[in-house]
């Protein structure tokens, strides 16, 4: 989230936002979790008048300009803030990322085919929304994965999965709810769409980072934490503030050929920030890996690399 707009704003009209995580970003296909639609004020924003614990997030249009400052390639649009200016928003996001040339992917069996150095990559946004792949509905989940296989050499899972806030930090087994929504069951989607052909898992929703692990040689990671709230927009309190930027570099065969995890956390005005010094992020995931994955957890070094831990 790059603000909550028009009253919660980034300094300098967000000029720079990605400054800091810029170099640490750079990569073949750079991609993120687009957690707000970035329209004008449709005028149907999903919380209504005198709504409590609602909350309806939008940066102006003209912040794509960030996101492509900041060297995206390509964002996620399966969440639960995608449509918070209804439909009208999300299509303005859409067609806002279309002119800067920024592909989206989320939508329902929607798959994103991209070409980078030769090899053809697929990426499929899912989420527990309508309107989205299914997290929910493994069946559908496996099919659309299927078909991707069908058309790229590799195949990424973008996913806003798992329940929310600092109390979320430990992956368990089973359904996962927050305010009586189902998050759909982590361990249980990952496993089945590796089963169903995808190469690596990227998880995103509980607002906190979580453990990484490994299934049949291909990377999990279930969460990798708040990367941005411009302007404030979401809680730096604790282990809300820390996230982290995900290297991983696939074989055209889909097989693991190395990762690397860089800290990051939100500034005092949310913007993303490399955390070079302390490498909290790192460090939390690593312990969180060995506590709930010891037989499957990564293993992280000193320079962030990740490895299978046996």
């Amino acid at each position: 989230m790059m603000s909550n707009a028009p009253n919660r704003m980034p300094p300098a009209d967000g000029d720079g936002f990605f400054d800091s995580v810029k170099e640490s970003l750079a990569s073949d296909l750079v991609m993120g979790n687009l957690e707000q639609p970035l329209t004008e004020n449709t005028g149907a924003s999903k919380c209504g008048a005198g709504s409590s614990n609602c909350f309806a997030f939008r940066s102006p249009p003209s912040y794509v300009k960030h996101l492509s400052d900041g060297g995206f390639d390509l964002v996620n649009t399966a969440n639960n803030h995608a449509k918070d200016f209804g439909t009208q928003g999300a299509r303005n996001t859409r067609a806002v990322l279309d002119e800067a040339g920024i592909l989206a992917t989320g939508n329902t069996d929607e798959i994103t085919v991209t070409e980078v150095n030769g090899v053809k990559v697929a990426v499929v946004g899912f989420s527990s929304y309508a309107g989205a792949n299914s997290l929910i509905d493994l069946d559908q989940a496996r099919s659309v994965i299927e078909k991707a296989k069908e058309q790229a050499d590799l195949v990424v899972v973008q996913v806003h999965m798992g329940a929310e806030g600092s109390g979320m930090q430990h992956v368990k087994p089973g359904t996962e709810t927050f305010h009586g929504e189902n998050r759909g069951d982590p361990i249980k989607f990952s496993h089945a769409v590796i089963d169903a052909g995808a190469d690596l898992v990227v998880g995103h929703g509980p607002h906190v980072l979580r453990g990484m692990e490994f299934y049949n040689g291909k990377l999990i990671a279930y969460s990798l934490g708040n990367f941005a709230g411009g302007g404030r927009t979401l809680s730096r309190s604790g282990v809300l503030k820390y996230g982290g930027i995900l290297h991983v570099t696939l074989g055209q065969d889909g097989s693991y050929a190395g990762g690397k995890l860089l800290s990051t956390y939100m500034n005092s005005n949310g913007l993303p920030t490399r955390d070079a010094s302390d490498e909290q992020g790192r460090k939390l995931v690593a312990d969180l890996s060995a506590a709930d994955f010891p037989d499957t957890g990564v293993k992280i070094g000193s320079d962030g690399s990740i490895t299978p831990s046996a």
